[in-house]
Order: C-alpha cells, then structure tokens, then sequence
C-alpha cells in the first residue's frame, strides 16, 4: 500500500475497448480506475496531456462514479473530441469536465485561471476516495507534436497541487515526443512527488549527450 504510486510507461488514454487509437493500444487507465472501483466510491480521473483523453472519457461517460477533468488542446487536433459541452449522459451528467483551449496556454493562465480553481472546485464537490493523474508530457513547449508553452515546473506544478490534497493518487505518463524534455519531465515529477530536491545540473550518464548544450533539468 501506498499514498502515491508511479507508472511512467502507462497512461494510454486515447485506447477503447474494441479498437486501438493514438499510439495507445491498452487503455491501462480504465484497467486500473476499474480495480479502484472495487474499494472506493469514487475515483477522479484528471488528465494534463496536450490531448483529449478521449478513451477514458468513453468508457465513464455514464457514470457518476467517475470524474474525468481533461485540458487538452481543441479545434483541428487529434483526437477532435472533447468540446467543453460534453459533459456526460444518463447517470453521468455533469461527471465529464473539459477544457478545451488554444494553442500557446502557459504556466501562469494554465494553472491560476483553469487548472487549480476547477481542480479545487471538483475536489469540493466530488470527494473522490483515489485520483489517477495522466501527466502526458506533449503539453510541454516544444514538443514534436504539442502546441502547449508549459514548462516543467508549471506542469509539475498542476502534479504538486494534486497531491497536496492527501488523497490515494497514481500518476501515470502519457504523450511526450521531444524525448529529452520527456526524460526531464518526469525525473523532476518524480522528485516532486516524493518530496526531495534534485539539482539543476543532469549528472553524467549513458545518455548524457541528449541534453546538450546546457546538460540541466530546466
């Protein structure tokens, strides 16, 4: 047992039940909000990939057991879903919660004015016994595929608040195809989490080169 834990190889959000979809083959997500399931009432899926999390979506969309937040970028982006007005149906109205925004976002906007206020509102309202938290690192500025202008510390930032609330969390990864801002992404995350400060300075390793001209986190 543990109050957080970590599988930066997971996060395949955009898979469904009978089909795969966007590099994702295994929605691991449900798999595992579906084990969660069997111990508490209510989980809370909140999901800070530059995309949609559109398979998660699906498969809770009718249910008021699940909450799923999504920000991802919208208009003329895969997975093209997500529209601020899909909220849920049946039993699940109002369980969807999307963000859909333009591209450029930074830290500052991301959090203060989206992010930390409706965070903060869902945890009021919904109370979930465990959250799964989807940190796709394709929100990030320069990524290959994303349009987000995020910096690893104002995403690692959205993962800081999360766990501030005390609740069962388990992180996952996600997108990510700058692959060096991926690598430091998640290193910092992961020293987030546990609460241990890391140096600026990368120390020297098998793939120290990747990190030229700077070799530092941030």
């Amino acid at each position: 047992q543990a109050d957080v834990c970590i599988n930066w190889s997971g996060g395949l959000h955009h898979a469904k039940k009978s089909e795969a979809s966007g590099f994702c083959y295994i929605n691991d997500i449900v798999l595992a909000i579906l084990e969660l399931l069997k111990v508490h009432a209510r989980v809370l899926y909140v999901d800070i990939d530059v995309h949609h999390g559109d398979g998660v979506e699906e498969a809770f969309y009718t249910t008021d057991r699940v909450m799923t937040f999504s920000l991802h970028k919208y208009g003329d982006f895969f997975p093209g879903t997500g529209h601020i007005q899909d909220v849920g149906a049946k039993e699940g109205v109002g369980y969807s919660v999307n963000a859909p925004l333009q591209t450029g976002i930074t830290d500052q906007i991301y959090l203060e004015q989206l992010f930390i206020p409706v965070f903060d509102k869902i945890m009021e309202i919904f109370q979930p016994g465990a959250i799964v938290l989807q940190c796709g690192a394709d929100s990030l500025g320069g990524d290959r595929l994303g349009c987000f202008n995020l910096t690893t510390k104002g995403h690692a930032a959205a993962v800081r608040h999360v766990q501030s609330f005390g609740v069962p969390t388990l992180v996952l990864g996600g997108g990510g195809y700058t692959i060096r801002n991926v690598a430091r992404l998640w290193a910092y995350e992961t020293s987030v989490l546990l609460d241990q400060e890391i140096p600026n300075e990368i120390p020297f390793n098998d793939y120290y080169e990747y990190f030229a001209p700077d070799y530092e986190l941030h």
